[in-house]
């Protein structure tokens, strides 16, 4: 699925029991409505999984689907 428009990279985070993760994804400023970006299709799936992953816990997967994250490991108080 295209969407026409001007080409970005969006920061999001992730929230799992362990971790949190600040992941760069595609997105796209549609030029029907520019006023706000876009997630591309393929960057919510990889969203979709890497959640899964962090809910898990499984931070082995997280590192290897997502080495380009930032993962902050929750310490408890």
């Amino acid at each position: 699925m295209q969407i026409a428009g001007k080409k970005v990279r969006l920061v999001k985070w992730i929230h799992g029991s362990r971790c949190v993760l600040r992941v760069e994804v595609d997105g796209v400023i549609p030029d029907a409505d520019p006023s706000e970006p876009v997630v591309l299709p393929d960057s919510v799936r990889w969203l979709d999984e890497l959640q899964r992953l962090a809910d898990l816990g499984d931070m082995d997967a997280l590192q290897r689907s997502a080495p380009v994250a930032t993962v902050y490991v929750r310490k408890s108080a």
